[in-house]
């Protein structure tokens, strides 16, 4: 009798995990033609907005040197963003081998980027790819959350250093007085330093509430600080490279405004920061017809690495579904 009720309980939690992982089949494959479905609309929506010869002039008012510049820059921002995945993957407990984690930061962040809320947009992709390589959901949020705390690190390292080597170029940006220009990036560094120095001093994990997190080494942190602040850079570079075929710009001004808009974008989450970004620079950089160097940047860095994106998120799908048939009739 006993073996009788076992072997019951046994075959209904089998069922059990079996409908679970249905549905979470069911629900990994709406998020993904839903991704897909966004961002094949974004991209109409940002494109339609020009008409076909507005865009061929803007791209082809863009030295092809510049233009070149541009994107090798936009590609060495996703190439430091792979390493956002790399570490955090180390920070949860679960590593997992380079092309795994370039793999699911590209896709990631290429559609994250351009549809807005990236925490949830790219998290529910990182999702997506990191349950089926054995992370837990809770590991998952925990790379989520390692990212976004590099993406700030990023911000106010490269931003403060931008205000604090050029205050005069800042000062006549934002038209601040110098004193807060100076004070501003003072604080962005020190909030970067206090960062470490938890870091280095606090070894138990930190509990707020019900949350319990656990402080990363300093060979991560470290990480953090050099890899963070050098995507921005490179992305910043890439904007520079867009506007300075039309406006005498410098690197670093361009960078301190690139701070402020990328910050606008991430506070209104506006997908691909559409029309946040162009509008910042436009305001603080009032010298010159801006909107095709604004438009050929958006290419570069958001279209092209969306359609990537999508194509590698839907031929990853395909395989991984193909694999699975064959592995069931095998």
């Amino acid at each position: 009798m006993g073996d009788r009720i076992g072997g019951y309980d046994d075959a209904q939690g089998a069922s059990d995990n079996a409908k679970g992982m249905g549905l979470s089949r069911v629900w990994t494959v709406l998020i993904t033609i839903a991704a897909l479905g966004l961002a094949g609309f974004l991209l109409y929506r940002t494109l339609s907005r020009y008409s076909l010869e507005q865009l061929i002039a803007s791209v082809t008012a863009i030295p092809l040197v510049r233009l070149l510049s541009a994107g090798g820059f936009a590609a060495g921002s996703y190439l430091c963003l792979t390493g956002f995945d790399y570490l955090a993957l180390r920070y949860a407990g679960q590593p997992l081998p380079y092309p795994k984690a370039a793999l699911a930061s590209f896709t990631s962040l290429s559609l994250g980027h351009n549809i807005g809320f990236a925490f949830l947009s790219s998290g529910a992709v990182r999702y997506r790819f990191y349950t089926r390589w054995g992370l837990t959901a809770g590991q998952v949020a925990k790379v989520i959350l390692f990212c976004g705390l590099t993406v700030g690190l990023g911000l106010t390292i490269l931003g403060g250093a931008a205000l604090l080597i050029r205050s005069d170029l800042a000062q006549e940006i934002t038209g601040l007085r110098q004193p807060i220009i100076l004070a501003l990036g003072g604080l962005c560094l020190a909030l970067a330093g206090a960062y470490l120095a938890v870091v280095a001093l606090v070894r138990r994990p930190v509990t707020i509430r019900n949350w319990s997190l656990e402080v990363p080494t300093m060979r991560l942190a470290l990480g953090q600080v050099v890899v963070g602040p050098l995507n921005f850079a490179c992305v910043a570079a890439c904007l520079h490279q867009a506007l300075a075929a039309v406006a005498d710009v410098a690197y670093l001004g361009v960078a301190s405004v690139y701070v402020i808009a990328n910050a606008t974008a991430l506070i209104s989450h506006v997908p691909g920061g559409l029309g946040v970004i162009e509008s910042v620079v436009m305001y603080l950089l009032p010298q010159a017809d801006l909107i095709g160097s604004l438009l050929v940047f958006r290419f570069v860095y958001f279209l092209v690495p969306l359609v990537l994106g999508s194509m590698l998120l839907a031929v990853t799908e395909a395989v991984l579904r193909w694999r699975g048939s064959k592995m069931k009739s095998g």
